[in-house]
């Protein structure tokens, strides 16, 4: 049951103008940006930061991005927002049913894992929940595969994510209707 309700329609002016942006053309909000828009200042101020995680502005490529947030998603028990970006973004970014899997419940080592740059990105995820660090070793790989830019907006990813993780579980988002849940990717 969630802790704070997500706003139902209809909406005030100001708070529909907000969802509307925030999703994509026709789309019905999503209950996470209808729990946000309670406090419509705050969603406001998160609009731009959102939207440079999710646009093409963003120096990581689309899949970079949902191996990252999967991964983040998952290893903070975030089962809303994991389920939302395996729904509308793994098939188009080609995650398989084993990578899924693996970003859930595995680790960078898992077989699934071919591509030594998705490897890579498992392992910063991780270190970055695990330490809030990325040792020098970890620096070392990831500015080898990566340019400063991307190691940057990586941080700054999977840190948004973590935000996202932890306003979703503590407010009790329900899941999206038709999203997958942790014990599917099994």
């Amino acid at each position: 049951m969630p802790r704070i309700a997500p706003l139902s329609p209809p909406y005030e002016p100001a708070v529909a103008r907000r969802l509307e942006a925030m999703m994509p053309p026709g789309a019905p909000p999503i209950a996470l940006f209808r729990t946000f828009v309670t406090n419509l200042p705050m969603t406001d101020a998160m609009a731009t930061w959102g939207a440079y995680e999710l646009s093409r502005s963003l120096s990581l490529t689309m899949r970079d991005r949902e191996i990252l947030i999967d991964r983040t998603c998952a290893r903070c028990g975030c089962e809303y927002e994991w389920g939302v970006h395996v729904l509308f973004f793994a098939e188009r970014v080609g995650l398989t049913a084993e990578q899924v899997t693996s970003l859930t419940h595995g680790a960078a080592d898992d077989p699934c894992w071919t591509d030594p740059r998705d490897r890579l990105l498992v392992r910063a995820a991780d270190a970055l929940h695990d330490v809030a660090d990325l040792d020098d070793a970890l620096w070392a790989d990831l500015s080898a595969e990566l340019s400063d830019a991307q190691v940057l907006d990586l941080v700054l990813l999977c840190g948004w994510y973590h935000a996202i993780s932890f306003a979703a579980r503590a407010a009790r988002v329900e899941p999206e209707p038709g999203a997958p849940r942790f014990d599917d990717a099994r």
